[in-house]
Formats: structure tokens, C-alpha cells, sequence
């Protein structure tokens, strides 16, 4: 027989670095999960993903109980890492801070097409550009399609 839901919590975690301080601590703590078990769990899981943030969703049972899943890496972080700048521009129709080029678009929506909502690789590289220009981000070259 299935357990019974009691909740959901998503958080934002750097991968193998999971630890009961804020905001894991009090997140989970609400919710009356173990917190050392979820950060031991997390960080055995996430250690070939070391200092990258994973976003994750974590299923609370009606007996304390837990299961998560975790996801790559937000689109935002990819692209900083990408075109190697330290934030996105505070005024990104104005003010330009970085560039990318279609492969490393190609690249990141192949990453991340599991947790999209496109069906084809156009469609999620569409996407990926768009939050590109929303940050100030140029996307230098041809576009493939």
C-alpha cells in the first residue's frame, strides 16, 4: 500500500554540501524530517556534482519518511558558468555583460532538456536564449534553425 503524502519541499542546494543550517534546517525541520539523514543522503548522491546547485524536490510521507529528486542544475547558473561572469546585468536591454555562443546554447539545453517543458531541442534552445537576453547575455553566431 502506498504511504500518504503529507508535502513537498523544494530547496536549492550546492551539491555535496548539504549541511542542517539555514535554509535546509528549518525547511525540513517544519515538516518533521530528519535533517543529518536528508544531508547525508544528498551529499553521498551529489558528490560527482560537487559546489554546483541542484534544485531539488523532496516528498515528505505522513510517517516522517522522505524520498527527493534531484534536478540539473538551473538554466540562469548554467549560463553564468558558460560565459564566465560573476552575475547577469542589472539592466539587460541596456547593458550587455557576457556572451555564448550557439553550441554552448546546443550544450546547456541538451543538459537540461529532462526538466523543460519542450518537446524538441530547437524548443529548448529557444528557451535557453531567452533567459540568456533576460540577463544580458548575447548569444553570439548563427542560430541553427
Amino acid at each position: 500500500m502506498a504511504k500518504e503524502v503529507s508535502g513537498f519541499v523544494r530547496l536549492q542546494v550546492k551539491g555535496g554540501m548539504a549541511n542542517p543550517a539555514p535554509p535546509i534546517g528549518p525547511a525540513l525541520g517544519s515538516k518533521g524530517v530528519n535533517i543529518m539523514e536528508f544531508c547525508k543522503q544528498f551529499n553521498a548522491r551529489t558528490q560527482d556534482k560537487m559546489g554546483k546547485v541542484l534544485p531539488v524536490v523532496l516528498t515528505v510521507y505522513s510517517d516522517k519518511s522522505f524520498d527527493f529528486i534531484i534536478k540539473t542544475p538551473p538554466v540562469a547558473i548554467q549560463l553564468v558558468e558558460y560565459a564566465k561572469i560573476q552575475k547577469g546585468s542589472a539592466e539587460p536591454n541596456r547593458k550587455k555583460v557576457g556572451s555564448v555562443t550557439w553550441d554552448e546554447v546546443r550544450t546547456i539545453a541538451g543538459e537540461k532538456m529532462p526538466d523543460l517543458n519542450c518537446f524538441t531541442e530547437e524548443s529548448a534552445m529557444k528557451l535557453v536564449a531567452g533567459t540568456a537576453r533576460s540577463m544580458g547575455i548575447t548569444v553570439t553566431g548563427d542560430a541553427p534553425f
